[in-house]
């Protein structure tokens, strides 16, 4: 049995940080449980460009409010708590927040931890993990 506390796990490197957004990786690929689970917060005002091109995500909106943007055909979709979003076709996209969004992200497969976006928007399929 894994039990963590999403306060205590801010506390450690299992919070990564970037311009836009932070992400506490509360399960990773060392768990092997098969799949990831961060709490994702963006920032107000801000725009996250992302194109996983090695994993699949579902996101669930927490707090907050922003769009989503499909970047393939411009269609723009209202983020709200209680708002899921899968993308299933690695689709290219965009989060433009319009306020604090707090999210609740899974990853298939899974992540190392210290993942962040690179020039395409995608994260790396196998990340150097923690220590290595």
């Amino acid at each position: 049995m894994i039990v963590r506390n999403l306060d205590e796990c801010r506390k450690t490197d299992r919070l990564v940080e970037s311009t836009t957004w932070d992400s506490c990786r509360m399960l990773l690929k060392d768990d092997n449980v098969g799949f990831s689970f961060h709490i994702t917060r963006l920032w107000a005002g801000t725009e996250t460009v992302m194109h996983y091109q090695n994993h699949y995500e579902a996101v669930f909106i927490i707090s907050g409010e922003g769009e989503l943007e499909n970047r393939d055909d411009g269609k723009r979709h209202p983020l709200k708590p209680g708002t899921l979003y899968v993308l299933d076709q690695h689709d290219r996209h965009t989060v433009h927040a319009h306020t604090d969004i707090t999210c609740a992200c899974v990853f298939n497969p899974p992540l190392n931890g210290k993942e962040v976006h690179d020039a395409s928007g995608a994260y790396p399929l196998e990340a150097e993990t923690i220590g290595s």
